[in-house]
């Protein structure tokens, strides 16, 4: 039998069940009452004889296209971030949808963002998708939001929305932790200097994490500067600089982390021996590959482009409301991912 001419009869004959069960099946509806052995005998007769939904049909049908918008600010030039597509798009396919993706930019215009949620809504995508680079408020395009949408590693200034973002003063705790139970009571923060959520509850953070453990988290060294080598070089030298130099380092990123490394270097200090350092965010390019591994906190960007996803497609298909979860951003814990650049410090500090 030819491939092309074969239908959900001939799937419903090889699995020995009705039209309607190999429908409710490969439809994955979701009040049908079909048992799992049933679920993978039709699954398999349809693979076994090459049979796929016919997607045209399922679109006059249930007025959906199968295709899902994905606005990206930034995140598909960006490898770091780029797990948030990857989450997103296996989420989307393990539910029998595709991903649409346009990426824009952080410093386009509104009315450049918005014909870009035109383009979307004019190829008829089911939900939209909203992502940025990283965790920040957003001003959002009118016309987002007419059909469902998800935000993703941000918040809305001004509609509710549903999003996900990271766990940054959970992250930031962890940090912290992790070089409180290695015996490191002199603790320095090198944070970023821009104003966006992730800059306030770090530091939040911090501070918290040190006054739980007996420590003045108010009276901890930070020193502050732009998030990348550079500026983690510049604060940690005048960190490092000091009378009373901590024996550990909290870095806002691990591209700081990364200066910090070079900081300890020009002053002969040794990683972990001398100095702890602990990062955020698990840039794979950066803290795998620093000399000693770099112990950091990872952003979960897979699992809030899964997250969304899988939110995004049930709300499509009147499983859940959007409205529901909209009133606060949902917030997905971020780990710690252990190397070698944590140990006890070298001497007790005094005082």
């Amino acid at each position: 039998m030819s491939t092309k001419n074969i239908g959900i009869k001939d799937v419903a004959q090889a699995a020995g069940v009705s039209v309607t069960t190999v429908s409710h099946v490969l439809n994955d509806v979701a009040y049908a009452r079909v048992s799992p052995e049933t679920k993978e005998k039709v699954r398999a007769a349809a693979e076994q004889l090459g049979y796929g939904p016919n997607r045209l049909a399922q679109a006059l049908r249930t007025q959906r296209t199968g295709m899902l918008g994905l606005l990206s600010e930034d995140i598909a030039t960006t490898p770091h971030a780029g797990r948030i597509i990857l989450g997103a798009d296996e989420a989307a396919r393990r539910r029998g949808y595709n991903l649409m993706i346009i990426n824009t930019s952080a410093s386009a215009s509104l009315d450049s963002r918005t014909a870009d949620v035109q383009a979307l809504l004019e190829r008829r995508v089911d939900g939209i998708l909203y992502a940025t680079m990283y965790h920040r408020n957003v001003e959002l395009p009118a016309n987002l939001g007419s059909i469902p949408s998800v935000l993703v590693d941000s918040v809305s200034t001004g509609k509710n929305i549903t999003a996900v973002v990271p766990d940054e003063e959970g992250g930031a705790r962890t940090a912290v932790t992790a070089l409180l139970d290695a015996g490191h009571t002199r603790i320095g923060f090198l944070n970023n200097t821009d104003d966006v959520p992730a800059t306030r509850l770090r530091l939040q953070g911090f501070r918290a994490t040190l006054a739980a453990a007996g420590l003045d988290g108010g009276a901890a060294p930070v020193e502050a500067e732009a998030s990348e080598v550079q500026g983690g070089y510049e604060a940690a030298l005048r960190m490092l600089n000091r009378a009373d130099r901590p024996t550990a380092l909290f870095c806002y990123n691990d591209r700081m982390a990364m200066g910090a490394y070079r900081a300890a270097a020009v002053l002969g200090l040794s990683i972990p021996d001398d100095l702890s350092i602990v990062g955020f965010d698990d840039q794979q390019l950066i803290a795998a590959n620093l000399h000693p591994g770099l112990t950091t906190v990872a952003l979960p960007h897979y699992e809030m482009g899964a997250w969304a996803t899988e939110q995004l497609i049930d709300a499509i298909e009147g499983k859940t409301d959007l409205a529901q979860t909209a009133a606060k951003p949902t917030i997905l814990e971020c780990p710690l991912v252990s190397r070698n650049s944590v140990a006890e410090p070298a001497e007790t500090p005094a005082g």
